[in-house]
C-alpha cells in the first residue's frame, strides 16, 4: 500500500467503534502471530543454524518460502530453511503456533486447544504431538546426591489403534487380573533432592533389573545414594553395578527412617506420580506408545521449570539439526 494512502488510513483507526476495532484486531492477529514465530525461530536457529543433511555450519541465503528464509549449504549444495529435519517440518498455520505452545502451558485438552486456536481437532492432535517430540528429551544428565526412584502403573491402551492385540474395552476400565501383570503400562520415575527427574516406559508388567539398567544407569551419578522401596529388582541392580542403595519397607508401614547419609524415605518421587496422573486424568486416557510425549509435557510444566511459549520453542528446537 502506498504511504500516503496507508496514512489516510491509519488516520481513521481512531473513529472506529470498539467493535470496528476488535475486529481489526481480530484480523490482524494471526499476521502479527506469523511475524513473531518467524522471528523467533530466525533467533533461535541463527547460532546454531547448521546443513541438516551434512551438519555443515557454512551456508548463504538462497531465496524464501513459505514464509521462512530458505539456505544453501555451501559442502553438498542442498538447499533448506531453520525448520528442516524438524518435527516441525512442513507444518502450516505458522501464525497460529504460539497461541497453541499456549494452549500447552495451559495443558488444555485437545479439543479446548483446538477451539481456542481456530483449528480442527485432529490438527491440534497433531501439533501437541509434533511440539512434544523433542520436549521429551529435555532431561537433567545425571542424577546427583539422593535419588530416589519408584514404579508408577498404568493399564494399558491401544486408544487410536486401528487394530488390536486384545479384546476391546470400555474408556478407563480395568485390568481383567489382579496386581502387577502384562495388562499394565510400567513407568519408571527418578527423582533427586534437588527436583532433576528423569523418567520411562520400560514396558508391561513387573520392572526388571536389565529396565533399571537400561534406563536409570547412564543417568546416575556414580556417587549417589539410590533411595527405593524393598523391591527386589532395585536390591539386584545395585548390587550388580555396586551402587550405594537404601530401601525403605513400605508395606510394613515404614515411611521415613533417618541415617547419616540423610533423611530416607520415597516421599518426593511418589508426589512426583500423584501430580503427574492428577495432570493425566484431564485426558480421559491416552495410549500407551504416547506416554512419553506426555511424560515430558509434565516435566516441562512441574514447578513452573517452563512458564513462557518462547521457552518452551526453544526447547522444542533444543536437539535439531545434530550431527547424524
Amino acid at each position: 500500500m502506498e504511504g500516503p494512502r496507508f496514512s489516510r488510513l491509519f488516520a481513521q483507526l481512531a473513529l472506529l467503534t470498539r467493535h470496528q476495532r476488535q475486529a481489526v484486531l481480530t484480523a490482524l492477529h494471526p499476521a502479527a502471530g506469523l511475524d513473531r514465530i518467524v522471528s523467533l525461530i530466525d533467533e533461535i536457529r541463527s547460532g546454531t543454524r547448521r546443513c541438516p543433511r551434512c551438519a555443515c555450519e557454512q551456508c548463504h541465503r538462497h531465496g524464501s518460502a513459505n514464509d521462512l528464509q530458505r539456505f544453501r549449504c555451501c559442502r553438498c549444495r542442498r538447499t533448506f530453511n531453520d525448520l528442516t529435519g524438524t518435527p516441525l517440518a512442513r507444518l502450516r498455520l505458522k501464525g497460529k503456533w504460539l497461541d497453541y505452545l499456549g494452549a500447552l502451558l495451559d495443558s488444555q485438552t485437545v479439543r479446548a486447544a483446538a477451539k481456542r486456536v481456530g483449528v480442527h481437532r485432529n490438527t491440534a492432535f497433531r501439533w501437541r504431538h509434533r511440539f512434544l517430540e523433542r520436549v521429551k528429551h529435555d532431561r537433567p544428565a545425571q542424577l546427583t546426591g539422593i535419588v530416589e526412584a519408584d514404579e508408577l502403573f498404568l493399564l494399558e491402551s491401544q486408544k487410536g489403534s486401528r487394530k488390536l492385540d486384545r479384546k476391546a474395552r470400555k474408556r478407563g476400565g480395568r485390568a481383567s487380573r489382579r496386581g502387577i501383570s502384562r495388562k499394565l503400562d510400567c513407568i519408571l520415575v527418578a527423582r533427586d533432592r534437588s527436583g532433576a527427574t528423569i523418567d520411562a516406559v520400560t514396558g508391561r508388567g513387573a520392572l526388571k533389573p536389565a529396565q533399571l539398567t537400561e534406563h536409570l544407569l547412564p543417568k546416575l551419578d556414580p556417587q549417589a545414594l539410590l533411595v527405593t522401596d524393598a523391591n527386589k529388582a532395585y536390591q539386584a541392580f545395585a548390587r550388580t553395578h555396586r551402587i550405594a542403595h537404601r530401601a525403605v519397607n513400605l508395606s510394613a508401614g515404614e515411611r521415613v527412617r533417618s541415617s547419616l547419609e540423610g533423611a530416607i524415605h520415597v516421599q518426593n518421587v511418589n508426589a512426583y506420580h500423584s501430580r503427574f496422573c492428577a495432570w493425566l486424568a484431564r485426558f480421559h486416557g491416552v495410549a500407551s506408545h504416547r506416554l512419553p510425549n506426555y511424560l515430558g509435557w509434565r516435566w516441562a510444566l512441574d514447578a513452573e521449570r517452563v512458564t513462557s511459549v518462547e521457552q518452551l520453542l526453544r526447547i522444542a528446537f533444543g536437539l535439531i539439526n545434530s550431527t547424524r
